[in-house]
């Protein structure tokens, strides 16, 4: 069990545990009254659950089913409206457009050697060079945004910003570092995005 801007929430063992890259984003959300939002990989869905705090309306997914039924029985015991859903991406929305789009991204660069293979893995391992599923979010990412929409992505100097701010700028977002916070061998950054 964590607290959390005066709301308390249950972790799990095959549930990522909320770490200081959750809080970064959980610190600097940039979420409107009049929002639809969407989380990608919301894990224990202290993420989804706080935007549902302030937005029109929240669906949460996460790759993870012990993270979709961790993240329901929180949004239960807080009281939060989530329409939480098992699935990978933007699959279980497939057809859908929100306004503001949410994910604390796999960003590690794990090679083969380090796959463990257990349900956990998801929540950090971004591919050899850190961006796999980072580069395959940004590419459905417009798909899924309504006009003007807003990203806020989080992610780590292991895994080229740069590249990220560069890949949203071609797709035609105005693009900001929003919150940034160093560790002994990372950074860890909140990237927000709009549709221009």
């Amino acid at each position: 069990m964590i607290k959390y801007q005066g709301m308390e929430f249950q972790t799990s063992n095959n549930v990522y545990e909320p770490a200081e890259d959750t809080f970064l984003l959980g610190d600097n959300l940039m979420v409107r009254k009049s929002d639809s939002v969407l989380e990608i990989g919301t894990g224990t869905g202290i993420i989804a659950i706080l935007a549902s705090k302030k937005a029109q309306s929240v669906t949460a997914i996460d790759i993870n089913k012990y993270a979709v039924e961790c993240a329901s029985n929180n949004a239960e015991s807080n009281a939060a409206n989530v329409d939480i859903r098992l699935g990978d991406l933007f699959e279980p929305v497939i057809d859908e457009k929100f306004d503001l789009i949410l994910f604390n991204t796999p960003y590690l660069p794990t090679s083969e050697e380090e796959f463990v293979d257990d349900e956990l893995e998801a929540a950090w391992n971004g591919g050899e060079d850190g961006r796999s599923v980072i580069n395959r979010f940004i590419k459905d990412l417009p798909l899924h945004l309504n006009p003007y929409g807003r990203v806020q992505l989080v992610q780590s100097s292991l895994s080229d910003v740069e590249e990220t701010v560069a890949m949203l700028m071609d797709l035609g977002f105005e693009v900001s570092i929003s919150a940034r916070e160093r560790f002994f061998f990372e950074e860890i950054v909140v990237l927000t995005g709009q549709l221009i």
